[in-house]
């Protein structure tokens, strides 16, 4: 795995042959560095560690290192024992199924599989890029001028190509001259918000501010939020979502103050196979996280601390999820299949 320093317009993935360049995450906002990924191995890897992030991105890397393990292996058990072990890195993420069975089973038949894998993988990120302006101009309709708008973690540029998903309704209303605000939410332990979207936001002349996790509330009852958009790592059949840990609280709190609450994912990241959200297997991660930052110690040391990645958010307080097909009532998400 080689780095880098960023020297052209960022993006948070892109391949060059079967090597595989992402701007590495856990740096952010103090040093732009990219890694070279040069195996299926390291790409996982660096899923699993969080070089990378975003439900968008986590499957376009999915996908580029399925592709990698047909450009390093020919046997079939060789082949599922890579798919096991990428899919394996971030379990909550149903793009990065979609990715790795797509690429998998297209490439697996081909007259040429390792030159169908890369060339499919590339398809999901184009599709990426083509879906996230469609939701963003979506989203972007919801927005009125003078609006303050709330995000949670980081679903930028960075999470899925093009515009992101649920900043994607944000750089289109900046882009449409409307005056906006935005409050970043910290996003603990990995701090996402702080770090990820508030350089995006700055990145594009976006005014925002950072808050932490606990202060929306205080925001929400002042009335000085209109509006709250999320991303999804993934969408139940019954319109249940899956997505970083803090967005459920979130939802109850806008719902409690009668803030329009909306998720914005592309249909990729609905799991058709999964009834309801009780059943999105959620992803526990170190307690090093909770306790540590950039190996600090911030907490008590004999303490035990406890780390799920994600929650699961009832269709109940979700307004509406927007997808490239269009906004949509949770209870009605079923319909895309």
């Amino acid at each position: 795995m080689k780095k880098n320093k960023l020297n052209q317009d960022w993006t948070a993935i892109w391949r060059k042959g079967h090597t595989v360049f992402i701007i590495d995450q856990t740096k952010l906002p103090f040093n732009v560095e990219i890694v070279e990924l040069q195996s299926c191995i390291e790409t996982a890897n660096a899923i699993k560690n969080m070089l990378l992030r975003g439900a968008g991105t986590i499957g376009v890397a999915a996908g580029y290192a399925m592709a990698q393990a047909f450009a390093e292996y020919s046997n079939e058990q060789e082949l599922q024992k890579a798919k096991l072990f990428i899919e394996s890195s971030r379990p909550t993420a149903q793009n990065l199924f979609y990715a790795t069975n797509r690429v998998y089973e297209e490439a697996r038949n081909a007259e040429n599989p390792e030159k169908r894998a890369f060339e499919t993988a590339d398809q999901i990120l184009h599709e990426d890029e083509k879906n996230s302006r469609i939701m963003g101009e979506f989203g972007a309709e919801l927005i009125q001028d003078g609006f303050n708008i709330l995000t949670h973690c980081n679903a930028g540029k960075l999470a899925i190509q093009g515009w992101g998903s649920a900043l994607a309704p944000v750089y289109m209303a900046h882009e449409q001259g409307k005056d906006i605000f935005v409050y970043a939410d910290e996003t603990r332990p990995r701090l996402q918000g702080a770090q990820i979207t508030a350089w995006e936001l700055q990145q594009a002349g976006i005014p925002h501010a950072i808050i932490v996790d606990n202060a929306a509330g205080f925001y929400m009852l002042q009335r000085k939020i209109d509006i709250v958009f999320v991303g999804a790592d993934r969408i139940a059949y019954n319109g249940d979502v899956a997505n970083k840990i803090g967005t459920y609280e979130k939802a109850v709190l806008s719902k409690e103050n009668n803030i329009p609450f909306y998720v914005v994912a592309p249909c990729s990241t609905i799991d058709f196979s999964c009834s309801c959200g009780v059943n999105i297997p959620i992803e526990e991660r170190s307690s090093d996280e909770v306790k540590k930052f950039r190996n600090v110690l911030i907490a008590n040391p004999e303490s035990d601390a406890l780390n799920p990645a994600f929650d699961i958010t009832p269709a109940k307080y979700i307004t509406g999820i927007i997808t490239e097909k269009g906004i949509h009532k949770p209870e009605d998400i079923h319909s895309l299949k």
